[in-house]
């Protein structure tokens, strides 16, 4: 390419510097050998899940991956240094490179699912990095520049929390008798910009569009740089239906400003989901004394709503010392139906971890609730495993890692002035750590709770000296406990805070009947059998051992809710996102003083009744015995994953009832 070419092609990128491990450290990785966590099941997640084509057209294996993410994060460090005219030495930053992609290659930290799929990619290079946050928060007031930012962030990735503040004034019935059209644009602007256009004829009392679908691709058509296949016309078509019949039951009465609100932003969601983005997380706040919010999950009253109801998690905000009253309130709705969750705001803007006075202006969450958010901001996570660390001393050189990692995405920005205007002043990050319940069983409590003082207090000075050097402002909050997903099942560790469901357990795994894993697993031998549930889509069974920590069942909710609180307390300066399991027979009625004695000490939380055995054919888990685990594992062959091309990954689509795939 000649120079000019190359200027051209540069041009339009926000990244334009570039990093690279030397040839010789990256071909020494390729020669290690890769350990995924739960036997065969964490390296059918990481080929299924966020393996990508290289330019040369073959697949990636773990060790592209990580080159790949060390280039891509080293890259945008180098970026900014260069910019801002910093002093930047590519050798100088080689060793510590090297650490840092051996230690994620050894799985002692790890970027966060997007960060694995996408860093490193020309789609981060020239887009910035919204698609590498993990959550994001919107204030409804202004209910068309809500729903256009929402739609946004959520193809490009990002769970988006929202609040019911919008007032539902002056709405106006749009004059449908004379259209404008508008011929949408084959982008993701494009389906943004319909959304707002749409809404502010009720809202702004602007024009009325018929929109005109016909430059946007068919299904099936590749998506160029964010990967997948296009949807074609149909749920955005579908999403204009919905939300025009929402606008219209809310100027005609029919149904209040709460209603019209979670409901346009939920079939916003299901809009995205069905158009292939891969996932379209969301979490509605609302008030504990808005009985509309309180019952938008009673499918018997509004049966209407089972549609798009699933796509958010509902949870109430306390704002105020008085509507600690409405406890019983809660546990009841808990004991009913799960919902709603729980946020505290007055700790969320008044301390740090709890106890620790330290002022936030967040009042709103992410769809895990794990990271408080202003209006429009976002935040990028990264995750540590103790028990991938030999020792101590590892286990906090890896903390350092994953704060280098999460600190340098939030130097790079994203395509939303709203959103870089809030993020250039918090640098809001969260550091992670998952296999708790593992530490907690294997350490004490008391050795746990040490580990994780001295390990806040050195994501804090490594935060505050990689400001120093980039020449920013330190972040506001840089430690979580998030939910894991796919990324815990890689490193073969239980989620988060979460103990797991069963010791011994299939664990099953659905992929595209069609798809190029599902002939690599039909191949290998590995069990399966049609999807119930789901047409064009086969279920794997695999067989995992979650080790010796002791299972959901058997931990109360009580020591749960007190794990919580100690997190929050030593180690979690945003949030700790984590699902309370109880027993509804025998804890049922004791929930409302679990919440009087410990929501008053902590951020955030939700509660979940256990699951039966059994409860429905295909579950995700199934528990099994010592035995039947044995039995699976020994006839399980190795998969040749070389064989495996022509994937650019697919990740999980929405947060399930209780883990949330961020």
């Amino acid at each position: 390419m000649n120079s000019k070419k190359q200027n051209s092609a540069f041009s339009h990128t926000i990244v334009k510097e570039r990093f690279a491990l030397e040839t010789s450290f990256c071909n020494a990785l390729y020669a290690k050998k890769t350990h995924f966590g739960f036997g065969g099941f964490g390296e059918a997640t990481y080929y299924r899940t966020y393996s990508r084509m290289k330019a040369d057209g073959s697949q990636e294996h773990w060790a592209d991956t990580v080159i790949r993410a060390i280039n891509g994060v080293m890259s945008i460090r180098k970026n900014h240094y260069v910019v801002n005219k910093l002093a930047w030495d590519d050798s100088a930053w080689q060793p510590y490179a090297k650490n840092l992609a051996l230690t994620m290659f050894d799985m002692k930290w790890l970027p966060p699912g997007r960060g694995l799929w996408i860093m490193g990619t020309e789609y981060i290079y020239e887009r910035g990095a919204a698609a590498l946050n993990n959550c994001g928060a919107v204030d409804t007031t202004d209910l068309s520049l809500a729903a256009d930012w929402t739609m946004d962030m959520l193809m490009c990735g990002v769970g988006v929390g929202f609040n019911t503040a919008w007032k539902g004034e002056n709405v106006v019935m749009p004059d449908k008798t004379k259209p404008l059209s508008y011929t949408i644009p084959d982008s993701r602007e494009g389906w943004v910009s319909s959304v707002r256009l749409l809404i502010e004829s009720y809202t702004k009392g602007k024009e009325w569009f018929v929109f005109d679908y016909s430059k946007i691709r068919p299904e099936g058509s590749p998506i160029r740089g964010f990967g997948g296949t296009a949807s074609g016309p149909s749920p955005l078509k579908e999403l204009h239906k919905r939300m025009e019949n929402t606008m219209d039951s809310f100027y005609h009465g029919a149904i209040d400003k709460t209603r019209c609100i979670v409901d346009i932003m939920n079939e916003i969601g299901a809009c995205v989901v069905a158009g292939n983005v891969r996932r379209s997380a969301q979490i509605a706040l609302g008030s504990i004394d808005d009985k509309t919010f309180l019952e938008l999950k009673d499918y018997t009253k509004y049966p209407e709503r089972a549609q798009i109801g699933w796509m958010s998690n509902n949870t109430v905000v306390l704002e105020k010392t008085e509507d600690f009253k409405q406890l019983p309130l809660i546990a009841k709705h808990i004991r009913d139906n799960g919902e709603p969750g729980i946020m505290n705001l007055i700790n969320v803007q008044r301390y740090g971890r709890y106890g620790e006075h330290s002022e936030d202006k967040a009042w709103l969450t992410n769809p895990c609730s794990e990271i408080p958010l202003e209006s429009f901001e976002l935040c990028n996570l990264a995750e540590v495993f103790p028990a991938r660390c030999n020792n101590e001393e590892e286990f906090y050189e890896a903390l350092e890692f994953a704060t280098f990692y999460a600190s340098t995405v939030a130097l790079l920005p994203t395509h939303r002035s709203e959103s870089n205007a809030i993020i250039v002043r918090n640098r809001r990050i969260g550091v992670s750590l998952s296999g708790i319940a593992d530490m907690l069983d294997t350490l004490g409590a008391t050795e746990l709770t040490r580990r994780l003082r001295k390990g806040y207090k050195l994501v804090v000075s490594t935060n505050q000296a990689l400001a120093a050097k980039a020449g920013i402002p330190d972040s506001i909050r840089v430690t979580t406990v998030k939910p894991s997903g796919t990324i815990s099942q890689l490193v073969g560790v239980s989620s988060g805070m979460h103990f797991p469901t069963f010791r011994y357990a299939i664990r099953r795994m659905r992929v595209g009947t069609t798809s190029v894993i599902s002939k690599v697993l039909k191949a290998a031998g590995v069990p399966y059998e049609e999807d119930l549930y789901s047409k064009n889509t086969t279920v794997f069974e695999f067989p995992i051992y979650q080790g010796k920590t002791r299972k959901a069942s058997s931990v109360s909710a009580w020591e749960q809710f007190s794990l919580l609180a100690m997190l929050q307390r030593e180690w979690s300066d945003n949030m700790v996102s984590c699902t309370i399991y109880f027993d509804p027979k025998e804890e049922g009625e004791q929930i409302e003083h679990m919440l009087a004695q410990f929501a008053p000490l902590i951020k955030s939380v939700s509660m979940l009744p256990h699951t039966k055995i059994g409860a429905y054919k295909q579950m995700p888990y199934e528990g099994i015995t010592k035995e039947e685990y044995e039995k699976r594992l020994s006839e399980l062959q190795k998969i040749d994953w070389n064989s495996f091309s022509g994937s650019d990954g697919v990740e999980l689509r929405f947060c399930t009832d209780d883990i949330c795939y961020l």
